[in-house]
């Protein structure tokens, strides 16, 4: 047998194996890999989707959590300069940089400032958009205008009292009403101040909210935030968008990941 004929019978072999994997998943009811990308809230960072992350890279997906600028890991960079468009870029430069595509994009809470901005700008490259219990911007807003009346200005007191006017301080214990225990435990030790600036910068949008994509919005209503209400609100009154509520607490991610899990693989 020749060389040539040796490796051509090889490349058949090796089609009918990927064949015989493919037909075996479709058998088992095996979904296919997707990519998420996922965007954390205020105070956080790419750290608070550990367990949902490792749940979705156990089924075969790809997952990347990036954290945004002046948080977590990169909180020894924040800075008054921050705004909502260094976020943008953070999680759009991920996308640019690992030439994803297809991607279900994921945002919760402060998050949802951050993917409405990506999906704006590189709409074709979105398969997807989940907000969880997330800020919904329009061409303009900030994020304190997406908040009820009164909270704008207490947190902005906060800022200057505890912040030196550059960040959102850590709230305490009692506004992350998820069970106590080591994985609030955890989650607490975690947290750092978020720059303030990101919550006064305007959205520049192109599009609506959602840049016409199919879009999923997931209320948290155990307790439902009054921060988050207006967005709820929106997200309601938005044609074509799937609507869910679900009893669970805003931080859901962390006492419950199969929760969030079972949410992003049942969307797009």
């Amino acid at each position: 047998m020749t060389t040539d004929r040796r490796t051509i019978l090889a490349g058949f072999s090796a089609l009918g194996a990927a064949a015989s994997l493919s037909g075996a998943a479709a058998q088992t009811g095996q979904a296919p890999s997707r990519t998420y990308l996922l965007v954390h809230g205020a105070y956080g960072g790419g750290w608070i989707w550990r367990d949902v992350a490792a749940g979705l890279r156990r089924q075969g997906h790809t997952v990347w959590a990036p954290t945004q600028t002046g948080l977590g890991e990169r909180s020894h960079l924040l800075s008054r300069q921050i705004t909502v468009e260094t976020h943008i870029r953070d999680v759009a430069s991920v996308i640019e940089m690992e030439e994803l595509r297809d991607v279900i994009l994921v945002g919760h809470s402060y998050g949802g400032m951050a993917v409405t901005g990506v999906a704006d700008r590189l709409t074709d490259r979105i398969r997807h958009i989940v907000y969880l219990d997330a800020l919904i911007p329009e061409n303009g807003d900030t994020a304190f205008a997406l908040l009820p009346p009164g909270m704008e200005a207490a947190r902005r007191k906060a800022a200057l009292d505890q912040g030196a006017g550059v960040a959102l301080p850590v709230p305490g214990p009692d506004a992350f009403p998820i069970p106590a225990g080591p994985a609030k435990d955890w989650f607490m030790q975690r947290l750092r101040p978020h720059p303030i600036g990101t919550y006064e910068s305007p959205m520049r949008l192109t599009k609506p909210a959602g840049a016409g994509l199919p879009v999923t919005y997931v209320a948290y209503t155990s307790p439902a935030l009054a921060s988050i209400e207006p967005s709820r609100q929106r997200a309601r009154s938005k044609p074509g968008w799937q609507y869910r509520e679900l009893a669970v607490p805003h931080d859901v991610e962390v006492p419950m990941p199969e929760t969030v899990i079972e949410v992003l693989t049942s969307v797009g």
